[in-house]
């Protein structure tokens, strides 16, 4: 009975300092656990990561686009099913009116609340404030951007003519660098990774990319305004863009640990490219 006690105290004793070990950090790889899977980039886990364009992701994926419209690059509206999209010749740029400035006229929905106007409004103002750009209400214009709050965050690329849809989910494309997204591409600009000289300055790692969305990895035949590659253009996708495994899809060159994208805006690039594409001269 006595030795019985002694070795379930010893047992006791030793349970004991087992559940006082610290328990393994279960993030870390290991043999037995495979990378778990990331759709497009909605599992970033660390905020300061978080783009525009991966909120922009986030809302799209369960985006069902509207009927005759195709949604291509992951938030790029077409009315044509056209396996790439262009603004040749710079056909599809707006008006400069005669005292410098281009005006492009909107109407915004009576959906949006207060707080959404707001957050909308501070998007154009950030592109406004570094260009000749100019958003202004509707009077009479025939073309003019329709912001709705459809399902998704999307744009047409530059001016289409007539009403042209500009669509910002609330609460799910409510920022104001989400916004200034999509008026970059009314103002005809594609993502930065599109751009035709893209590969001296990033790696698609193609073998990561979800096999149906590869097509949005694709380079565009772009001017690019003879200006740096920009890693903080708000144009630019995130790091694990459209994921498949939970690696990265883009990585930059020659430095691996360039930030790319960001979310609170245009960078200073941004608006030098829209000052450079709308001539605006003095008003830059």
């Amino acid at each position: 009975m006595c030795s019985t006690m002694i070795f379930l105290g010893i047992f006791v004793a030793v349970l004991s300092q087992v559940y006082t070990l610290p328990l393994k950090n279960t993030t870390e790889p290991n043999e037995g656990k495979m990378r778990m899977k990331r759709k497009y980039s909605d599992e970033i886990k660390d905020w300061d990561e978080m783009t525009a364009m991966d909120q922009i992701l986030v809302v799209n994926s369960r985006l069902r686009a509207p009927r005759g419209i195709t949604v291509r690059d992951g938030d790029i509206a077409s009315t044509f099913p056209r396996s790439a999209i262009s603004c040749p010749g710079n056909t599809c740029l707006w008006q400069k009116s005669v005292d410098g400035f281009v005006y492009v006229p909107y109407i915004m929905s009576p959906l949006y609340d207060d707080m959404d106007r707001i957050t909308i409004e501070t998007g154009m103002q950030d592109i406004s404030a570094g260009t000749c750009i100019k958003f202004v209400p509707r009077t009479h214009e025939v073309s003019f951007l329709d912001i709705q709050p459809r399902y998704g965050c999307w744009s047409f690329l530059g001016q289409t003519g007539g009403s042209q849809t500009l669509s910002l989910q609330t609460p799910g494309c409510m920022w104001s660098g989400v916004a200034a997204h999509e008026f970059m591409h009314a103002l005809g600009f594609v993502h930065e990774q599109s751009r035709s000289d893209r590969d001296h300055y990033v790696t698609i790692v193609w073998k990561n990319i979800m096999p149906d969305q590869i097509h949005n990895f694709r380079k565009q035949a772009t001017n690019n305004l003879n200006s740096p590659y920009d890693y903080s253009s708000v144009m630019h996708y995130g790091r694990y863009a459209f994921s498949d495994d939970g690696g990265p899809t883009i990585i930059p060159r020659p430095d691996p640990y360039i930030p790319i994208g960001q979310r609170d805006g245009p960078s200073a690039l941004d608006l030098h490219k829209i000052n450079v594409l709308y001539d605006c001269g003095a008003n830059e």
